[in-house]
């Protein structure tokens, strides 16, 4: 590894970064994926896979699709419960199979058959319905911001809600009101339905989410994420140097939305496999996927996953502490867990107001330049 003084600069970006040993990321990130892929599929039981694996990778979508949103394009939002049932309500009907009307060439309305999906496709088409949908209730954005767009996408969430209450279509007329997932394979292996196995859920949600961070990775990196920064600092600006705030701030909805309903199509119908609207996509919901990235860090990839396992894990581990150890009864270890969880996030908005990622940042480049100090 070679190292410079201050002030010296090569040509290029990659000349440039060896200043850091930037590769030793890389091989971190590289020896992370592998034993993601490699080693945690052949050791992952019932246990790891529901109460951990599962969650985490299936928050770490819905926290990135907020994180564009919020921490990217500067739009608050606390619709995420209501925009994942959207996500799981489409990607339900899309592998149980429905009835379109599309009008016909004279001017009749003509009824297809669309057939049963499998479950990736499924889970793909709730993303781009919700992305649908998120466009809608991202019109607002053009004219309020700030307090008041909260307010509006507040009123998303429990209209969203109401509406799949109401409307006994989404549920395909079921009594209970449930969706149940029916099951559904991947490259020959069951995904979802009560005969899924651990490792076979847990390698498809892990895929997804690494293709989607990749997405995402490179979309914050490129032009469009660079509009989408220029609006969140200063739109007035932004716009005034050719920033188009109609098209940057629908496209942040809907590309936001699009994560947020696969991470609801993943929640119902790999993780959960029976949902009921209002318990599984309360309001509850959207304030857990907002303190995940504000814990994780506002516009950092590396925020919305920290934010995502710090959030799922932390109840888990406070969870086996007072029952598993200390033996106290479960409801008041529920309202300690409470407690002890709002403690910390108030904790953290206090001592780093940056999130999980600026103190992961911090604790990397101390440890880069510890070897060598000046």
């Amino acid at each position: 590894m070679i190292y410079r003084e201050a002030g010296e600069f090569k040509s290029s970006y990659s000349e440039d970064s060896r200043t850091f040993p930037i590769r030793f990321d890389r091989i971190a990130y590289f020896a992370l994926l592998l034993v993601a892929f490699g080693l945690v599929p052949f050791i992952i039981n019932d246990y790891w896979a529901n109460a951990v694996l599962l969650p985490v990778l299936i928050w770490s979508v819905t926290a990135i699709g907020l994180n564009i949103l919020v921490g990217y394009c500067g739009q608050l939002s606390l619709g995420t419960g209501g925009f994942m049932a959207v996500g799981a309500y489409a990607c339900y009907k899309f592998m149980t199979g429905m009835d379109i009307y599309l009008p016909g060439e004279d001017g009749e309305w003509v009824r297809y058959a669309l057939p049963q999906m499998n479950i990736l496709v499924s889970v793909l088409l709730g993303g781009v319905v919700t992305a649908l949908v998120g466009l809608l209730f991202g019109l607002p954005s053009l004219r309020i911001k700030g307090f008041y767009l909260a307010v509006a996408t507040l009123a998303a969430q429990f209209f969203l809600v109401w509406l799949f209450n109401k409307w006994e279509w989404s549920y395909n007329y079921s009594a209970s009101g449930q969706i149940t997932a029916p099951t559904r394979g991947f490259l020959g292996f069951e995904v979802s339905g009560p005969a899924a196995a651990p490792a076979a859920k847990y390698l498809f949600c892990l895929t997804i989410l690494f293709v989607l961070a990749w997405v995402a990775r490179n979309l914050t990196r490129g032009r469009i994420g660079r509009s989408w920064m220029a609006i969140r600092d200063m739109d007035i600006a932004a716009e005034i140097i050719g920033v188009n705030p109609l098209k940057t701030k629908l496209l942040a909805f809907a590309v936001s939305s699009f994560f947020v309903g696969v991470g609801g199509a993943l929640f119902f119908s790999v993780y959960l496999g029976a949902v009921e609207v209002t318990e599984a996509f309360g309001i509850q919901k959207s304030f857990l996927v907002l303190f995940m990235i504000i814990i994780g860090g506002l516009g950092s990839m590396f925020g919305s996953f920290a934010g995502a396992a710090f959030m799922v894990l932390m109840p888990v581990l406070l969870k086996n502490i007072m029952v598993g150890s200390f033996g106290w009864p479960t409801d008041i270890a529920a309202h300690f867990e409470f407690l002890i969880v709002g403690a910390l996030i108030i904790f953290f908005l206090i001592v780093e107001p940056h999130g999980l990622a600026a103190i992961w940042r911090t604790v990397k480049e101390k440890l880069r330049l510890w070897p060598f100090p000046h």
